[in-house]
């Protein structure tokens, strides 16, 4: 039995879960749908604060013009998943989230985008590989700025890779190279709010070059470096 859900019942659904930001947008990029969790991370007041607005009109421009290439690709067809990036709220703190965007399809056609982006949670401390991958962790942390090889982490862990890509995405809930990644983001987030050069910051978090850390920041956190750092700031 197929059960459809109106965009109503899921905005009623998704309103229940606060670590889960869910949203529905037409082909301009508009809301149309959104839960309470946006509402509240957004700092207003209702839905209507929000209903009919460009992602331009309620995030900053930088963060803004990420999430419009985002959409214009869903709606160019494409399915984007379990892809890890950093929240900006509007008391300027920081998340980290896994987003999921599909085309909304009606009718044969793509009328919208349709998405939520799920909160990272805690590690799933209780799960039999924990402390099998706790000393995969104390050496990525170690060592997130070096060349890190997947193999060599499978080897510490005394799993395959296959495994380890397993075991990770069942305790942590992402892959060995999204979690570095994010250790390398939070390092470089901590050093923007220090006086140090952007090369210097883009050296010390395990870039060979400039432009590809900014690359990097930018993909993952919306804006660039510099723009981060004049965010934080203020």
């Amino acid at each position: 039995m197929i059960i459809n859900l109106s965009p109503k019942e899921l905005v009623r659904l998704f309103d229940q879960l606060p670590d889960v930001v869910f949203f529905i947008k037409d082909t301009d990029c508009c809301y149309t749908h959104v839960n309470q969790t946006l509402i509240q991370r957004l700092g207003v007041k209702q839905r209507e604060d929000i209903i009919g607005k460009s992602v331009l009109q309620v995030y900053p421009p930088g963060l803004a013009s990420k999430y419009i290439m985002q959409d214009r690709r869903v709606l160019c067809g494409e399915v984007i998943e379990n892809l890890l990036e950093i929240q900006l709220y509007s008391n300027r703190l920081t998340g980290w989230c896994l987003t999921y965007k599909q085309p909304l399809i009606q009718d044969g056609e793509v009328v919208g985008v349709i998405g939520l982006s799920r909160d990272l949670g805690q590690p799933d401390s209780q799960h039999s590989s924990f402390g099998r991958l706790q000393e995969v962790i104390d050496h990525m942390q170690a060592h997130f700025n070096e060349p890190l090889r997947i193999n060599l982490l499978a080897d510490k862990a005394g799993v395959s890779v296959a495994q380890l890509e397993r075991l990770f995405k069942r305790v942590f809930q992402i892959t060995p190279q999204q979690l570095l990644t994010k250790l390398r983001m939070e390092a470089a987030m901590r050093a923007l709010h220090t006086e140090a050069g952007i090369a210097e910051i883009s050296h010390t978090c395990g870039f060979s070059d400039q432009s590809g850390f900014a690359r990097q920041f930018k993909s993952t956190v919306g804006i660039t470096p510099r723009a981060y750092r004049a965010l934080v700031q203020r």
